[in-house]
């Protein structure tokens, strides 16, 4: 089995890939102040949970946004299954045309969200990663990766006008029941999930303006499948985008191990 892992600002994902097949995801939180003996248990909790035992893993790799996480993921594995694990940094082989003004300093996650996208739709794609932060990455149509967009996640957006203003609660996330809300929550609530729908339906008419094709657009992320629904735009929903971008870097660079 080869573990596909994903390192977030707020969340760690896991997936296990067996015969080319995703067997098993799995979540848990980022924290960096845990030690590499603390993850390498919750870890082996997260295997046991799904019925795999260290020695089945033969290896996988890692993709993190939180540098300081990133070696100490790495060797939380590591000193759990014995096998050596790549990392996604800018001596890997992606195969990914990339034409921003800095290559080197695009986030793994987009490479592989990206890697997938490819491998997976037809171009040109827009994907969406609604995380902490929201990114937009634009691949055109001969699959040269543009650039895109970063702007403050729906979920630290909502935080952010609770916590500024006095008389706003804290509010769950929920679909709205209504467009026009009757009280505070559901006010919240509707100009949250719609405004946010609202913004992708925009962005993806002006980036298809931009590119001068129509896109395919392609979300994942947690929030992904609560937002979508209120689009007015076809939008794919791929939850395990990243973690299948993963795995395909993974098979390219595997001599690497």
């Amino acid at each position: 089995m080869i573990l596909a892992i994903d390192v977030g600002n707020s969340d760690i994902v896991i997936g296990g890939y067996e015969n080319d097949r995703l067997c098993f995801t799995s979540r848990c939180s980022s924290d960096r102040r845990k030690t590499i003996d603390e993850y390498a248990l919750i870890f082996k909790g997260i295997l046991e949970l799904h019925n795999v035992t260290p020695d089945r893993i033969q290896s996988g790799i890692i993709s993190a946004v939180v540098p300081s996480l990133r070696n100490l993921i790495q060797r939380a594995f590591e000193a759990l299954t014995g096998s050596a694990f790549l990392t996604v940094t800018s001596g890997i082989k992606t195969g990914l045309n990339i034409r921003t003004d800095y290559p080197g300093e695009l986030g793994s996650d987009l490479v592989a969200g990206a890697v997938a996208a490819i491998a997976k739709y037809p171009k040109p794609i827009i994907i969406f990663d609604m995380g902490t932060a929201t990114t937009v990455s634009v691949v055109d149509q001969h699959g040269a990766y543009l650039g895109g967009m970063l702007y403050p996640g729906l979920r630290i957006s909502v935080e952010a006008l609770s916590s500024c203003a006095d008389q706003l609660p804290s509010i769950m996330l929920n679909a709205p029941e209504r467009l026009i809300g009757r009280n505070t929550e559901e006010c919240m609530q509707s100009g949250a999930i719609h405004g946010c729908a609202a913004m992708l339906d925009g962005l993806i008419d002006r980036l298809d303006a931009e590119l001068a094709i129509p896109s395919t657009a392609v979300i994942t992320g947690g929030l992904a499948s609560l937002v979508v629904p209120f689009c007015h735009k076809a939008i794919v929903v791929n939850q395990n985008l990243l973690l299948d971008g993963l795995y395909i870097l993974y098979k390219k660079n595997r001599a690497r191990r």
